[in-house]
């Protein structure tokens, strides 16, 4: 449990408490503010995201995901929800580019065998292989 740092990437500063601390599985969740976001829309058909930026500032109403291996490496995948200051909502896959303005951060770690990415040929997206 912490707290990160105003002006941090807000997943990759996850990341780099996962891969300093040898979390290799593990869940992520928290709540906090913005300045901004950088959010992901993952388009079925074509297989690919879409990224969209939210310029003004938001509250963390919810950040959930999960921390596996990706390549070897610790890799954080995670949903945020967010809300404007009239309570409007939006959210999607969390990706870099969101900068942090207050946020406090549970890393739940697991121990258990390593869960990995790779790729799955049905959705195009790197998910557990299993």
């Amino acid at each position: 449990m912490g707290k990160l740092k105003r002006g941090d990437d807000l997943l990759r500063a996850i990341g780099v408490i996962c891969r300093e601390k040898s979390i290799r599985l593990g869940r992520v969740e928290a709540i906090g503010a913005v300045e901004k976001a950088t959010l992901g829309y993952y388009d079925q058909k074509r297989k690919e995201y879409d990224f969209f930026t939210i310029g003004s500032p938001h509250e963390i109403t919810s950040l959930i995901g999960n921390i596996s291996l990706r390549e070897g490496v610790p890799m954080v995948h995670a949903h945020i929800t967010l809300s404007d200051e009239k309570g409007n909502v939006c959210g999607g896959h969390l990706a870099p580019g969101t900068t942090v303005f207050a946020c406090e951060i549970i890393i739940e770690a697991f121990d258990g065998p390593d869960f990995n990415r790779g790729l799955d040929k049905d959705t195009g997206l790197p998910l557990w292989e299993m």
